[in-house]
């Protein structure tokens, strides 16, 4: 079969009998996905793009290369969907191109693809670019490879060199010392390009180079790179170096690190912009690690002060997230001196998100001060966060109380947080309600269950009957969480007899959310109310109960004390349900009867 690129897409129509015989048959799915790639549909030419191995299992290697490739050639001008899905096919057809002696095949196709507006697009073509050049023979690299590098980066359009500067390092290793000199040269023509997005690329890129040069090279010619990025005048180009530093630091001995590296650090921890600044702060826990404990003794600490006391709100944020993992790597001594005056200061921050901040991550700082530091110096900090106007800031601290009860004990901590407890459970935001419900179970285990009855266990009733049904149903959950915290016999004697208090409620929601709550227990008294809801006058309480008898089936035939009970009371009510007026109330009835059968 000649594939015929004006196939038309007539060949899908129904007067089209396909052929009998098996390979005719192989040969005429082969026609239709290659019409559907001329389709005027974009679906259809995704459909033929994802079905290429199928083409090419068909037609072998040989017409793979000479006909199928330079078919594909045509689909480069089209949309860019189908070219992302057409990138990432191409760096799968090495082998059903002929392996590693023909895959060069496929590089004029990914270098056109590598050359589009599309960024999404160019970086699926660079990635297949190094799917094929990985396997390449050294030869092919040199023929096929080098020059293909080398058009993409003095391409007129920015795009071409910005695909370029992905490519170095997959071959870097694979090519003699002479082009390799060549391939140094070009990337630094890329990290002195015109453009800001191909500088831009050109540092993202830099890291994974630098791993593949000799150690001698990284000193050399990569470190003046990172430089020139360090000094851009594009602060875009300067935070992308920052991330730079991890890698780097791996090379150089601490000389050379306080002589090169540290020097780039000071001047982008100070840089005018504040997202350069805000991107240190952001990663300055890895950077610090990345130059060792023995520099960050005698250089980080005040550049690490100066970002937490930073003009601009964001980068104090980023700052303050980091505290506990810095403070792991200093002296307890400079954690008491100079940070913890620092937190003191973001408790009362101008900017909420900082504070918030703060009060997530401050938590890790207990452990390492210890107790009798944390009582002087962090409790104070604790207390006042717990009465932040901002909610999250009270959210976060009460998320963290496991880290800091272990550090100063539940009697101290309880004093000032029941009160900030009271307030959240109040708030005006029902979802500010939700999350505090979540860490109840987390404040009961801490507590125990004496101080738990004594100070919250009426708030967690309250919740039962709140306004909005996500509430009540989370406070269901609540008390089911609790029972796994102090155990089915306190759940008996202390919640059930507060929950079935709750069926004679007027409120029809609060009797629904009753039925709920009992559903989590399995006893005589909680079965004889679910009895009586079944003839409660709303419907929905009546489906409701059906749908809770259903569910405690499985218990009551699992334990042995309750062997008697379906039969002498679940099931009863369950028929006397099916015979109810309301075909809704029918239906929950029935099924729960087929599932005590």
């Amino acid at each position: 079969m000649e594939i015929d690129t004006n196939t038309p897409p007539d060949l899908m129509d129904e007067d089209v009998a396909p052929p009998t015989a098996m390979e005719d048959t192989d040969l005429y799915s082969v026609a239709v996905l290659i019409s559907e790639l001329k389709h005027e549909d974009i679906q259809f030419r995704l459909n033929s793009i994802s079905k290429l191995s199928t083409i090419t299992d068909a037609l072998g290697p040989e017409r793979t290369r000479t006909e199928l490739v330079p078919f594909l050639q045509e689909l480069i001008d089209d949309d860019d969907i189908l070219l992302l899905h057409l990138a990432e096919e191409l760096g799968q057809l090495s082998n059903a191109v002929g392996g590693p002696l023909h895959a060069h095949v496929l590089l004029p196709l990914l270098e056109n693809l590598a050359a589009v507006e599309d960024a999404s697009v160019r970086d699926q073509s660079v990635n297949s670019l190094c799917q094929v050049a990985s396997i390449l023979p050294e030869q092919h690299l040199l023929e096929h490879f080098l020059p293909l590098l080398n058009r993409l980066v003095l391409g007129e359009w920015f795009t071409c060199r910005t695909s370029a500067t992905g490519l170095f390092a997959v071959v870097y290793v694979k090519l003699p010392k002479e082009t390799q000199n060549d391939l140094k040269s070009m990337f630094k023509h890329l990290i002195e390009d015109d453009s800001p997005m191909v500088r831009r690329a050109a540092a993202k890129a830099l890291g994974k180079f630098a791993t593949q040069v000799s150690n001698e090279d990284v000193f050399t010619t990569v470190l003046p790179l990172f430089q020139t990025l360090s000094e851009d005048d594009q602060d875009s180009v300067r935070l992308l170096a920052v991330e730079n530093f991890t890698p780097f630091a791996g090379f150089f001995t601490n000389e050379q690190k306080t002589g090169h590296l540290l020097p780039m650090f000071k001047r982008l921890a100070e840089d005018k912009a504040w997202r350069v600044r805000y991107m240190i702060a952001s990663n300055y826990v890895e950077i610090s690690q990345a130059f060792g404990e023995s520099l960050v003794e005698e250089y980080f600490t005040s550049a690490f002060i100066n970002l937490l006391e930073d003009n601009e709100g964001e980068v104090r944020t980023a700052a303050a997230s980091q505290l506990p993992g810095y403070a792991k790597l200093v002296d307890k001594s400079v954690v008491l001196e100079k940070l913890l005056p620092c937190v003191r200061d973001l408790a009362v921050d101008e900017n909420q998100y900082t504070r918030a901040a703060l009060a997530k991550d401050i938590s890790g700082l207990a452990p390492i001060v210890g107790e009798e530091a944390t009582i002087t110096y962090l409790l104070p900090t604790f207390l006042q966060q717990l009465t932040d106007e901002f909610p999250d800031v009270r959210l976060n601290v009460i998320s963290n109380l496991d880290v800091i009860n272990e550090a100063i004990g539940v009697e101290r901590l309880s004093q000032a947080l029941l009160p900030a407890i009271v307030e959240l459970s109040e708030d005006k935001q029902w979802r500010i309600r939700l999350a505090i419900i979540e860490y109840i179970p987390l404040l009961a285990k801490q507590f125990g269950p004496a101080f738990f009855e004594a100070k919250l266990l009426d708030l967690c009733m309250s919740w039962l009957r709140d306004l909005v049904f996500s509430i009540r149903e989370a406070a269901t959950i609540n008390l089911q969480k609790l029972t796994d915290v102090f155990g089915a016999e306190w759940a008996k004697s202390v919640i059930i007899p507060r929950v079935l208090k709750m069926t004679m409620d007027e409120n029809y929601l609060h009797r629904m959310t009753t039925l709920f709550a009992l559903t989590v227990s399995v006893n005589d008294g909680v079965k004889g109310r679910m009895e009586g809801l079944s003839n409660d006058p709303i419907p929905n309480i009546r489906f409701n109960v059906a749908k809770s008898l259903e569910a405690l089936i499985p218990l009551l035939k699992n334990k042995q004390e309750a062997n008697g009970l379906y039969e002498a009371t679940v099931k009863p009510a369950l028929e006397k349900l099916c015979e109810d007026t309301d075909g809704d109330v029918k239906f929950f009835a029935n099924r729960a009867l087929e599932h005590g059968q």
